[in-house]
């Protein structure tokens, strides 16, 4: 026997679940289908980290609608997410990297951002283990983190309170009004919405997304060794690179006090498997910035993909080709970040509400056009 729904959502991650939640308190009665665990894949792969990120306005837009979201979010049981507001220091390697703090600063500034610039000596009072040679840095308290997989499952729940089902299996095809099972059930739903991540494409190869391949790394328990997420000034050249590997200084506290390292992107890397040059630079770039880290005992390393677009932002909105199929996929080293925003627009464009962003920069049809002038 088929089950219906007014809205299935295939992919039970960060997005899907965050999807799941702000549709079911909609009155929408959702159907969410994971073939794993709740919360895994990319999002179990993610540092967590609720940031601001200006690589374009776009991004700033979202990423900073989205870290407000979550503030809302989290107020009602913080334990859930495991969210720590431990804020972030953008941290300059040099004078040069000391002047883009203060355009990062400006620009945080004209967007109602709070943010504040430091020195070498107040970086150090913030932050003892940071190599001594430093410039400075921009402290952004509003940021914080939350452990992925913990907080995918406590929207699955919220949304279960409502009118949602969870669904285990592999959706093997896409079908008219709906999808169907590797079981051979058809599932129905007036919409379905696909949150796969860099998986979108096993079921619609046609998107323009590309896995980018990440390591991360987790220490032993060291409270306070570091107090806030520490992001090199060069991070966003480094990660969002279109091509070839690279790695940069991004290290995090935890609530349990233990350090999460990252990170690295890689292109064309399939599978989970553990790349050790890759892995030993990233470590190294780490243990530039933070000498003592070579100390610390690490527990556990581990990898996952995401999910890249050409121009860096996600797809969210309905397929340009498909009716009534849409996508909230695409959101590459933000989908933590973003999961809140991405849904409340989805959710929008869906229930026909003025969204508080404009909707162009993140509908998936400009990256179909593009594609059709190339």
């Amino acid at each position: 026997m088929s089950k219906a729904f007014d809205v299935i959502i295939v992919g039970a991650g960060i997005v899907g679940a965050a999807c799941a939640y702000e549709l079911a308190t909609a009155g929408i009665s959702v159907g969410i289908i994971e073939r794993d665990a709740i919360g895994s894949g990319a999002t179990a792969a993610g540092m967590g980290h609720i940031v601001v990120m200006d690589d374009s306005l776009a991004q700033l837009r979202l990423t900073r609608y989205s870290q407000l979201l979550w503030d809302a979010l989290v107020q009602e049981a913080p334990a859930d997410h495991e969210y720590m507001r431990c804020g972030t220091i953008w941290v300059a390697a040099d004078e040069d990297e000391l002047e883009a703090v203060s355009a990062k600063h400006a620009l945080f500034r004209a967007n109602g951002i709070p943010s504040e610039v430091l020195d070498a000596s107040q970086l150090y009072t913030h932050e003892p283990h940071l190599h001594p040679a430093l410039s400075g840095g921009l402290l952004v308290p509003g940021d914080g983190v939350v452990y992925p997989p913990r907080s995918a499952a406590a929207l699955i729940r919220a949304a279960e309170q409502f009118k949602t089902s969870v669904l285990h299996g592999t959706v093997t095809r896409l079908v008219e009004g709906g999808v169907e099972m590797a079981d051979g059930q058809v599932v129905r739903g007036g919409i379905v919405v696909i949150a796969t991540g860099a998986c979108a494409t096993d079921l619609l190869p046609e998107l323009p997304i590309r896995p980018k391949k990440g390591h991360l790394v987790i220490t032993d328990r060291y409270p306070d060794f570091v107090r806030h997420q520490l992001v090199e000034m060069g991070y966003i050249k480094n990660a969002h690179a279109t091509s070839g590997d690279s790695v940069a200084f991004n290290v995090q506290p935890r609530g349990t006090g233990q350090v999460l390292i990252g990170s690295s992107r890689q292109f064309d890397a399939p599978g989970n498997e553990i790349d050790y040059t890759i892995l030993s630079r990233m470590l190294a770039c780490a243990q530039a910035y933070l000498p003592d880290l070579g100390q610390l005992n690490g527990v556990r390393c581990w990898t996952g993909q995401r999910a890249a677009t050409p121009d860096g932002l996600p797809l969210i909105g309905p397929h340009p080709e498909r009716a009534g199929l849409w996508l909230a996929t695409g959101h590459e080293g933000l989908g933590i970040t973003t999961a809140p925003a991405t849904a409340r627009l989805l959710a929008d464009q869906l229930l026909g509400r003025s969204p508080a962003l404009p909707i162009e920069p993140y509908l998936p049809q400009r990256t179909f056009l593009e594609e059709q002038h190339v």
